[in-house]
Protein backbone atom coordinates (compact mmCIF):
# COMPACT_ATOMS: atom_id res chain seq x y z
CA UNK A 1 0.00 0.00 0.00
CA UNK A 2 1.44 3.68 -0.91
CA UNK A 3 0.77 6.46 1.64
CA UNK A 4 0.71 9.83 0.76
CA UNK A 5 0.00 13.01 1.92
CA UNK A 6 -2.10 15.67 0.87
CA UNK A 7 0.34 17.36 -1.65
CA UNK A 8 0.65 13.69 -3.15
CA UNK A 9 4.20 12.80 -1.32
CA UNK A 10 4.81 9.61 0.05
CA UNK A 11 4.67 9.66 3.66
CA UNK A 12 7.26 7.91 6.25
CA UNK A 13 6.08 6.23 9.61
CA UNK A 14 2.55 6.43 8.51
CA UNK A 15 0.83 3.10 10.53
CA UNK A 16 -1.49 1.34 8.26
CA UNK A 17 -4.16 -1.10 10.51
CA UNK A 18 -7.15 -3.09 8.39
CA UNK A 19 -9.97 -4.21 10.33
CA UNK A 20 -10.00 -8.43 10.00
CA UNK A 21 -12.93 -9.85 8.33
CA UNK A 22 -15.72 -11.01 9.77
CA UNK A 23 -14.25 -15.14 11.50
CA UNK A 24 -10.59 -13.75 11.46
CA UNK A 25 -9.10 -15.33 14.81
CA UNK A 26 -5.59 -14.32 13.88
CA UNK A 27 -3.91 -12.49 16.95
CA UNK A 28 -2.03 -9.67 16.05
CA UNK A 29 2.20 -10.50 16.32
CA UNK A 30 4.53 -8.94 14.24
CA UNK A 31 7.94 -9.71 12.52
CA UNK A 32 9.84 -6.98 14.20
CA UNK A 33 10.69 -6.42 18.29
CA UNK A 34 8.35 -4.95 20.39
CA UNK A 35 11.50 -1.90 21.63
CA UNK A 36 11.85 1.38 21.57
CA UNK A 37 14.94 1.92 21.96
CA UNK A 38 17.01 5.63 22.72
CA UNK A 39 19.98 5.95 20.58
CA UNK A 40 21.34 9.20 19.74
CA UNK A 41 18.97 11.50 22.01
CA UNK A 42 15.84 10.15 19.86
CA UNK A 43 13.24 7.08 20.01
CA UNK A 44 14.46 4.46 17.51
CA UNK A 45 12.06 3.29 15.49
CA UNK A 46 9.95 7.03 15.82
CA UNK A 47 6.87 5.10 15.20
CA UNK A 48 6.00 1.44 16.64
CA UNK A 49 3.23 -0.47 16.26
CA UNK A 50 2.92 -3.48 19.31
CA UNK A 51 -0.04 -6.15 19.50
CA UNK A 52 -2.40 -5.19 22.24
CA UNK A 53 -1.38 -6.20 25.24
CA UNK A 54 2.22 -6.18 24.66
CA UNK A 55 5.33 -5.85 26.89
CA UNK A 56 7.68 -2.84 25.18
CA UNK A 57 11.21 -3.06 26.32
CA UNK A 58 13.17 0.67 26.39
CA UNK A 59 17.15 0.24 26.05
CA UNK A 60 18.69 3.05 26.68
CA UNK A 61 21.66 2.88 24.46
CA UNK A 62 23.08 6.37 25.01
CA UNK A 63 25.59 7.10 27.46
CA UNK A 64 23.33 9.35 28.93
CA UNK A 65 20.27 8.91 31.42
CA UNK A 66 16.56 8.61 30.10
CA UNK A 67 13.23 9.30 32.08
CA UNK A 68 10.35 7.95 29.47
CA UNK A 69 7.27 9.10 29.99
CA UNK A 70 3.65 9.35 28.32
CA UNK A 71 0.49 11.08 29.25
CA UNK A 72 -1.21 9.73 26.06
CA UNK A 73 -5.03 8.50 27.21
CA UNK A 74 -4.90 4.98 26.38
CA UNK A 75 -1.32 4.30 28.49
CA UNK A 76 -0.58 6.82 30.74
CA UNK A 77 3.28 5.74 32.19
CA UNK A 78 6.20 7.36 33.65
CA UNK A 79 9.57 5.21 34.08
CA UNK A 80 12.40 6.71 36.34
CA UNK A 81 16.07 7.64 35.00
CA UNK A 82 17.94 5.16 33.93
CA UNK A 83 21.49 4.85 32.35
CA UNK A 84 23.30 3.75 29.38
CA UNK A 85 22.73 -0.37 28.75
CA UNK A 86 19.92 -0.84 30.92
CA UNK A 87 16.47 -1.57 29.67
CA UNK A 88 13.16 -0.93 31.24
CA UNK A 89 9.89 -1.86 29.71
CA UNK A 90 5.79 -1.06 30.08
CA UNK A 91 2.68 -2.90 29.38
CA UNK A 92 0.09 -1.85 26.85
CA UNK A 93 -3.08 -2.76 27.63
CA UNK A 94 -5.53 -0.53 25.56
CA UNK A 95 -5.49 0.07 21.89
CA UNK A 96 -4.55 3.68 20.71
CA UNK A 97 -1.54 5.97 20.14
CA UNK A 98 1.01 6.49 22.83
CA UNK A 99 2.77 9.85 22.41
CA UNK A 100 6.55 9.32 24.15
CA UNK A 101 8.30 11.86 25.62
CA UNK A 102 11.96 12.37 28.01
CA UNK A 103 11.48 14.23 30.95
CA UNK A 104 15.65 14.93 30.16
CA UNK A 105 15.52 15.72 26.63
CA UNK A 106 12.74 17.55 25.69
CA UNK A 107 13.28 17.32 21.86
CA UNK A 108 12.52 13.67 21.93
CA UNK A 109 9.31 12.62 21.03
CA UNK A 110 8.26 8.99 19.76
CA UNK A 111 4.83 7.36 19.23
CA UNK A 112 3.81 3.67 19.70
CA UNK A 113 0.97 2.64 18.07
CA UNK A 114 -1.19 -0.20 19.84
CA UNK A 115 -3.18 -2.13 17.68
CA UNK A 116 -5.88 -5.02 17.82
CA UNK A 117 -5.61 -6.24 14.46
CA UNK A 118 -3.05 -8.59 12.61
CA UNK A 119 -2.90 -6.54 9.65
CA UNK A 120 -1.25 -3.51 10.43
CA UNK A 121 2.08 -2.21 9.02
CA UNK A 122 3.86 1.18 9.14
CA UNK A 123 5.12 2.99 5.64
CA UNK A 124 8.79 3.00 4.73
CA UNK A 125 11.05 5.78 3.77
CA UNK A 126 8.65 5.92 0.04
CA UNK A 127 5.51 5.92 2.22
CA UNK A 128 4.83 2.23 0.83
CA UNK A 129 3.63 -0.55 3.17
CA UNK A 130 3.25 -4.17 3.09
CA UNK A 131 0.51 -5.80 4.70
CA UNK A 132 -0.30 -9.72 3.90
CA UNK A 133 -2.46 -12.28 4.76
CA UNK A 134 -5.56 -10.84 2.66
CA UNK A 135 -7.63 -11.59 0.18
CA UNK A 136 -9.73 -10.16 -2.08
CA UNK A 137 -12.66 -8.10 -0.54
CA UNK A 138 -14.29 -5.09 1.34
CA UNK A 139 -11.59 -4.05 4.23
CA UNK A 140 -12.41 -1.01 7.04
CA UNK A 141 -8.58 0.75 6.20
CA UNK A 142 -7.42 3.52 9.25
CA UNK A 143 -4.61 5.29 8.23
CA UNK A 144 -2.54 7.25 11.33
CA UNK A 145 0.46 9.43 10.88
CA UNK A 146 2.78 11.25 13.86
CA UNK A 147 2.31 14.40 12.40
CA UNK A 148 -1.42 14.79 11.86
CA UNK A 149 -3.91 14.98 15.20
CA UNK A 150 -6.42 13.34 12.72
CA UNK A 151 -5.99 10.53 10.69
CA UNK A 152 -4.28 11.02 7.07
CA UNK A 153 -6.39 11.15 3.80
CA UNK A 154 -8.78 9.29 4.03
CA UNK A 155 -8.84 7.47 7.05
CA UNK A 156 -11.19 5.54 8.35
CA UNK A 157 -12.95 3.94 5.12
CA UNK A 158 -14.04 0.86 2.94
CA UNK A 159 -11.22 0.02 0.59
CA UNK A 160 -11.11 -3.01 -1.87
CA UNK A 161 -8.31 -5.26 -2.40
CA UNK A 162 -7.27 -7.78 -4.79
CA UNK A 163 -4.52 -9.37 -4.53
CA UNK A 164 -4.67 -10.97 -7.60
CA UNK A 165 -3.09 -8.33 -10.11
CA UNK A 166 0.64 -8.51 -10.03
CA UNK A 167 1.36 -6.31 -6.88
CA UNK A 168 -1.81 -6.46 -5.76
CA UNK A 169 -4.35 -3.10 -5.51
CA UNK A 170 -6.71 -1.20 -4.05
CA UNK A 171 -9.11 1.30 -4.50
CA UNK A 172 -12.40 2.65 -2.51
CA UNK A 173 -15.43 0.52 -2.44
CA UNK A 174 -17.80 1.47 -4.78
CA UNK A 175 -15.54 2.79 -7.21
CA UNK A 176 -14.23 2.05 -10.99
CA UNK A 177 -10.69 -0.11 -9.55
CA UNK A 178 -8.77 2.20 -12.22
CA UNK A 179 -9.69 5.36 -11.03
CA UNK A 180 -9.18 4.77 -7.86
CA UNK A 181 -5.86 3.22 -6.60
CA UNK A 182 -4.46 4.23 -3.75
CA UNK A 183 -1.77 2.11 -3.24
CA UNK A 184 -0.28 -1.66 -3.84
CA UNK A 185 1.83 -4.17 -1.86
CA UNK A 186 3.15 -7.18 -2.41
CA UNK A 187 0.85 -10.09 -2.83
Amino acid sequence: MLVVDQAGVPLRDAVIEIRPPAGNTRRPTFAWRNAMAQKNQAFVPGTLIVPLGAVVAFPNLDNVRHSIYSFSKPGPFKIDLYGQDQTRTQQFKVAGTIALGCNIHDRMQGYIRVTDTPFAARSDLNGLADIEGLGRGTYDVVVWHPASAAQVANGAANWCWNPATAVGSWWRCGQAAANETVGSAGA
